[in-house]
């Protein structure tokens, strides 16, 4: 089905926040990326509420109208205390303020993620939604789900999964891939288990363990023409990827080298844009409610499928639609880590 032409939306102001060293830090180790994620014990959050150096920088955030759809075609908000976060992986170059300005027309979702985080908060699932899954995009028809943030930018995205999924997003959170390559490099470098064994740009993804620098951890989550499966093994490698870096900002060597998780930090608030109620206090309480979480209660997994075809001259994946209630129950019941666990 051709693409219908959306009404404009407004482009308000967009504010960035000033954080100094310290809050900086102090928001990595108790929300931010990691609050994504999963979060840090109290004592290590103690340790770096101690930190504290005057240099300031900026967090972009995206007004509700940039985030979000009109209210009165969403879900409900959970009752349960347990929240939704979006996760949009711009395939536009360069810092996040400067992705979040540009037309999304000239920008595709190429990494789409649902984190979910459990109300008892001693889990955290985190879906893919292919790229190229064939879904339903409010006002346009039946289309690739990367589109939807190329027609309509976050708004659209958030609608297409809200009606998607029957849940509510609560955030929203937009990064550049640039910042994929950055947060690597800040960490020191990431290993990633390596399923398939591929070559992009002359470098040797072997299979098992490989260490990469920033832009080879930028090239495992982008490939997909290796692979049979093209881009099923694509979001197993995100995956992998999100999953080394979660082990690698928790490691020792990160925890025990502050100008590391300064770095680490400056990249996350460099190439991370939000919605304006995910205030910094607003990460923080969530890291700090999910300090018992490690990675081994991070749970990851793609939205059910029945296969690839052609819609057009597009090759497109389809979902598995059977699948679909069990999901949407699950969510609403907060027994998605349970579904999980089964499947």
């Amino acid at each position: 089905m051709g693409r219908r032409s959306a009404s404009p939306r407004p482009r308000p102001r967009r504010r960035r926040r000033r954080l100094s060293r310290g809050a900086k830090i102090a928001l990595w180790m108790g929300g931010g990326f990691v609050g994504l994620l999963g979060a840090l014990a109290v004592a290590v959050l103690i340790f770096a509420l101690s930190l504290s150096s005057a240099i300031s920088s900026n967090i972009t955030t995206l007004s509700s109208s940039e985030a979000f759809p009109k209210e009165e075609t969403r879900p409900a908000p959970s009752e349960n205390g347990s929240r939704t976060i979006l996760l949009l992986g711009s395939d536009a170059r360069g810092a996040v303020s400067a992705v979040a300005d540009q037309d999304p027309d000239n920008q595709r979702s190429d990494v789409m993620m649902v984190v979910r985080i459990d109300a008892d908060r001693k889990n955290v699932e985190v879906m893919s939604v292919l790229r190229d899954s064939w879904i339903e995009i409010p006002g346009h028809g039946r289309a690739k789900a990367n589109a939807a943030y190329s027609w309509g930018g976050a708004p659209l995205a958030v609608a297409t999964v809200e009606n998607l999924l029957g849940v509510r997003i609560d955030h929203v959170a937009l990064i550049g891939f640039d910042g994929f390559a950055d947060m690597t490099n800040a960490l020191g470098g990431i290993t990633v288990n390596n399923a398939v064994p591929f070559t992009r740009d002359g470098f040797d993804y072997v299979a098992g363990a490989n260490r990469l620098n920033g832009a080879q951890a930028l090239g495992f989550v982008r490939e997909r023409y290796s692979f049979t499966d093209g881009d099923y093994q694509r979001a197993r490698n995100q995956q992998e990827f999100l999953r080394a870096i979660a082990t690698q900002a928790i490691s020792a060597n990160t925890l025990s080298n502050p100008e590391r998780i300064f770095s680490f930090t400056t990249a996350v608030t460099k190439h991370l844009a939000v919605d304006e109620s995910f205030t910094t206090q607003a990460m923080f309480e969530l890291g700090v409610s999910l300090r018992d979480v490690r990675p081994a209660n991070i749970h990851f997994f793609t939205l059910p499928t029945v296969g690839t075809g052609m819609e057009g001259d597009q090759s497109v994946v389809y979902l598995d639609e059977g699948a679909l209630p069990a999901i949407r129950d699950a969510l609403r019941t907060d027994t998605l880590d349970e579904y999980v666990a089964g499947h």
